[in-house]
């Protein structure tokens, strides 16, 4: 199959989902065509069957913000065209499928067509999509694509809930891990030991933005440092890394807590951490949390949204309810105390992420999920995202 995949090419879970699943899509034989506005973070310069295709959004006087979604659906457009894509695969409902389902209409005036697959992964349902300016074109945009999918059950029925979706189908499509990249034993741990001291090392990573409460993530990591010599390193950027840098000076644990800003090779960084915390509000599925697990690392977070999905309590790490960061500290000090427990928890974390969620198994299911979708679109003569049942308005929660 000739596939395109669009998706936010910045750091973050959706972009790293969707650049893993292009490279695997590859690796099986497939043509992967990339439609973004950059190369996304974890896309390597060349790959066979892997193709870039940048998003050029020109300045014009007369427009403040230009409009990245006509730029892009213009680019769709040029890409299948150009390169006869059977599947458009868009990662974010707005404006990844919107552009779309432009391209696909520019297509269809010249007599060829291309479906369309959109991936739901949490902000584009949760938080934009239910803003009421976004509301009508997220909806349109789920309704209008030939297959959707969700990253965890938490999504899939928070889309049913917030849009009144009775007629669609969500299918959940789990994210996944390549079990040999996050193999442990594999990494030399790069944080030099002047730093760590022989001390336990908590880790976080994130975008920083507000939902992922990263002052509760300090919090936790100094609580747990009072009574377990420890360093914590925080991985990633966004808005709220300076009130986490405030609240680590407040809590007088400043000079064991170490930003390292964006780093695209994690790997090697969780191979090294004994514990990694993740406090967030809401998590549609938790892929930093999955890839710590599968380097046998286990979890301490929230018990919200996708979260329990991942992490087994009790099994292969601990959750508790958002914002007890006392509950979240004192599983942390007992388990850092406990070799013994430690070791079982952390041999038990990686053998449940590569059985729930091995890249072998969940990219099979997106090329099935492609396959019945160019099947299904081949029957009723290129007609199924005219004729997709919609969601009910009558069962709108707004």
């Amino acid at each position: 199959m000739k596939i395109g995949i669009t998706c936010y090419p910045t750091y973050g879970g959706s972009g790293a989902l969707a650049t893993e699943l292009g490279i695997a899509l590859a690796a099986r034989g497939h043509e992967v065509h990339f439609i973004t506005y950059a190369q996304p973070f974890r896309l390597p310069s060349f790959l066979p069957r892997v193709y870039f295709h940048e998003v050029d959004v020109g300045r014009y006087p007369l427009f403040e913000y230009p409009p990245y979604d006509l730029a892009l659906a213009v680019r769709m457009h040029e890409v299948v065209r150009d390169h006869q894509l059977d599947v458009l695969h868009c990662h974010y409902a707005i404006p990844h499928a919107t552009s779309a389902w432009i391209a696909r209409s520019m297509l269809r005036e010249e007599g060829s067509d291309v479906k369309v697959v959109t991936t739901l992964h949490g902000t584009d349902i949760t938080i934009v999509g239910q803003e009421r300016s976004f509301y009508s074109i997220t909806k349109f945009s789920i309704e209008k694509s030939h297959a959707v999918t969700a990253v965890s059950d938490f999504l899939r029925d928070e889309t049913y809930r917030a849009f009144g979706c009775v007629g669609c189908q969500v299918d959940v499509i789990h994210n996944f891990i390549d079990p040999h990249l996050y193999d442990r034993s594999r990494h030399v741990f790069p944080i030099p030991v002047d730093v760590t001291k022989g001390r336990k090392v908590v880790m976080h990573i994130s975008n920083f933005r507000p939902v992922k409460r990263v002052r509760d993530i300090v919090k936790t990591f100094a609580r747990i440092n009072r009574e377990v010599p420890s360093v914590l390193i925080m991985i990633g950027d966004g808005p709220e890394r300076v009130e986490a840098e405030a609240e680590a000076r407040e809590l007088g644990v400043a000079e064991h807590v170490h930003f390292l800003g964006k780093i695209d090779a994690i790997a090697p960084l969780l191979a090294g951490a004994d514990l990694f915390l993740l406090t967030s509000d809401s998590e549609s599925f938790g892929l930093s949390a999955l890839e710590a697990l599968a380097s046998g690392v286990p979890v301490i977070g929230a018990h919200a949204g996708g979260l329990p999905e991942v992490v087994v309590h009790g099994v292969t790490g601990y959750l508790y309810p958002v914002g007890d960061v006392e509950a979240m500290a004192r599983a942390g000090v007992g388990l850092l105390r406990d070799g013994k427990r430690w070791q079982a928890m952390s041999n038990a974390a990686a053998a449940d992420a590569r059985t729930r969620f091995s890249e072998d198994a969940i990219v099979a299911q997106y090329e099935a999920l492609y396959e019945r979708t160019l099947a299904a679109a081949s029957v009723s003569s290129g007609t199924a995202m005219d004729v997709l049942p919609s969601i009910s308005p009558s069962s709108s929660t707004t």
